[in-house]
């Protein structure tokens, strides 16, 4: 049985890391990061169960599941909280680009490190990450050819770096 080829992109980033929903946070948590691993409302039930069933209870402490809806309710987390962002397979909603951009300017300091895996099917692939680049300093750091899975490191852009 094949699983679906829309996950390829989180596989490759927990391979490219060292290791569906929640698996990106799962791995960084098993190798020994303190986790918050955010969906939509709707899919929170599913991920809070995956946690459970996939981490060793002495790390799940370690892991927190919250609710992010890219664009709404930013409040809830302290701008610049995380030294690192993983995203697998989120850039596909052209809608969403926007909000997804807001969120990530809100979440990141100016050290945190996003590593976004994906892959580049359309035009509006690389529309997103013109977006990205206006704000974020973006390099591509691995290529998985045979998943077609590309790894983006991004950073916020230094403000003195632009004036």
């Amino acid at each position: 049985m094949r699983r679906p080829r829309n996950w390829d992109a989180a596989i490759v980033l927990s391979t490219y890391l060292g290791a569906g929903t929640g698996l990106v946070g799962i791995v960084a948590a098993l190798l020994g990061a303190h986790v918050t691993i955010t969906d939509r409302k709707v899919a929170l039930e599913f991920l809070k169960s995956n946690v459970q069933a996939n981490l060793p209870p002495h790390i799940q402490p370690k892991t927190v599941v919250k609710e992010l809806t890219w664009g709404q309710n930013l409040g809830s987390f302290s701008p610049g909280e995380f030294d690192l962002i993983l995203g697998a397979d989120i850039i596909y909603l052209e809608e969403t680009f926007t909000d997804l951009l807001q969120t990530l300017e809100h979440l990141c300091s100016n050290h945190s490190v996003i590593l976004l895996a994906c892959r580049i099917r359309y035009e509006r692939d690389n529309n997103f990450l013109a977006m990205l680049e206006r704000q974020f300093t973006v390099r591509k750091v691995h290529y998985d050819p045979e998943k077609d899975v590309h790894i983006y490191e991004a950073q916020k852009r230094n403000q003195k770096e632009d004036l």
